[in-house]
């Protein structure tokens, strides 16, 4: 200690400690931020009845087919906007990634996909959707055909018309996916429930609804045998009074809060909420100001508090004549990317020919500004080691965080090989993972790791 002379009591650190006790608590306890895990680029939402254990597959073929009917992933690459020096490793790691694992997160879709059929008919497609869930965790663990990463169900909502079909949905699902989907026996897991499991709760305008999932997820636990806390879900952002309730407040952190960590992410449905607007359906897009308004609100909301975001999707669909399908990619790859730049980085996709943009602007965005931002990591990284070379931007702590989470997304998602990370920014993997998230444990998968 130096000699000098402070004004404050000796005591004073103590009292501030005692006064802010509740604070910290506070901030700890909503505010973990993420934790480096993997998160998917896209979802695709199929209706339930029409997923088999070859749907990813069979997405990932008709996606180069249509690629290779306009020209090639080349051309496609080209609409993207995928810069010339980039274009042919971009378009080979495109191609892999369609081949590998064309789909990341796939929905079996009992809601509006799906439609309202007799209960027989969904009960069936329920128990349908479990066992197909399961079997597809069991060919990804196999490594005997391409699966998704993460997969689950979307039920009906909570709304009075859609309740009990959706609460008996869930249950069937949930109760067959451990019964009898085998996974415990075949080593996958131990709970019996998939690592990549998603539920998503659609509709969700009040805290009693994220109240009441919350009490189904626990009632769930306690049948089954789960531990508790297993359950987790996320929430479809598809009406105004999830950005302004009934109170006139934002409800979005009352949800969090009693929500109890079970809510991994909110993803906003595009038309749903643009029509609750009474926005023209000639209007309702991702990147109306009705819709940038919404997402902003949501991203402030869970802003440091580990849940997740997620854009909407465009119904602009590449299936029509050549001229048709430039210009459905061309603005999807552009909606894709201008997602990114707003830090929303995973989106829905509707169709098997919108894959190759998807993965084309995601792998563009991170690979167009990795030499950049690696080189400010490794000079950062030997800021005070005598003779290292200066840097053109003084880079304090919260960017460097900043940097080292953009290019770990990078290193996750496949669009960054950890041989480039070491060559250019210096770092291995597990490094920028602590670098990224300093005060979270993290582990670092690699992009076709299978668990969340």
């Amino acid at each position: 200690m130096s000699g000098t002379t402070t004004s404050l009591p000796a005591a004073f650190g103590r009292r501030a400690g005692l006064l802010l006790e509740d604070t910290d608590a506070a901030l700890e306890r909503c505010f973990p931020g993420d934790d480096g895990s993997r998160q998917p680029l896209h979802t695709c939402y199929v209706p339930a009845d029409l997923v088999t254990p070859a749907t990813a597959g069979e997405w990932g073929g008709a996606a180069l087919a249509a690629a290779e009917a306009a020209g090639g992933l080349a051309a496609l690459a080209e609409l993207a906007g995928v810069e010339e020096p980039l274009r042919g490793e971009l378009v080979a790691r495109t191609e892999r990634k369609l081949r590998e694992e064309p789909v990341e997160d796939l929905r079996l879709d009992l809601e509006d996909g799906y439609g309202e059929r007799p209960g027989a008919e969904e009960d069936e497609a329920a128990v349908g959707a479990a066992r197909t869930v399961a079997a597809m965790a069991l060919a990804r663990h196999r490594g005997s055909s391409p699966q998704p990463a993460f997969a689950g169900i979307r039920f009906k909502s909570l709304e009075a018309a859609t309740r009990d079909r959706g609460l008996r949905t869930l249950d069937l699902f949930v109760s067959t996916l451990v019964r009898e989907g085998g996974l415990a026996e075949a080593g996958v897991a131990e709970d019996g429930l998939p690592p990549g499991l998603v539920l998503t709760l659609p509709k969700v305008s009040t805290v009693a609804q994220v109240e009441v999932m919350v009490e189904a997820c626990r009632a769930l636990e306690d049948a089954l045998g789960l531990p508790s806390g297993r359950l987790r879900f996320e929430i479809q952002m598809e009406t105004a009074p999830m950005v302004l309730g009934l109170d006139g407040t934002c409800p979005i952190p009352a949800m969090l809060r009693v929500a109890e960590g079970r809510v991994t992410a909110l993803h906003y449905g595009t038309y749903d909420y643009s029509a609750s607007l009474g926005v023209a359906a000639e209007f309702q897009s991702m990147e109306h100001p009705v819709a940038d308004h919404a997402k902003q609100v949501m991203q402030v909301a869970v802003a440091g508090t580990g849940v997740r975001l997620s854009d909407g999707s465009t119904n602009r669909l590449p299936v029509g004549d050549p001229a048709q399908r430039r210009e459905a990619w061309a603005l999807h790859a552009r909606l894709v990317r201008r997602s990114l730049e707003r830090a929303l980085y995973q989106g829905w996709d509707l169709h098997a020919h919108q894959l190759p943009t998807r993965f084309l602007a995601n792998y563009a965005f991170y690979r167009g500004s990795f030499d950049a931002a690696a080189h400010r990591l490794r000079v950062y990284r030997n800021r005070s080691v005598p003779g290292i070379e200066a840097a053109d931007v003084a880079d304090e702590p919260a960017t460097a965080r900043a940097l080292a989470r953009f290019v770990h997304r990078g290193v996750l998602c496949g669009a960054i090989g950890e041989e480039e990370l070491e060559s250019e920014a210096g770092l291995g993997a597990l490094e920028l993972a602590t670098l990224a998230h300093p005060c979270t444990p993290v582990r670092t998968p690699t992009p076709g790791d299978h668990r969340p």
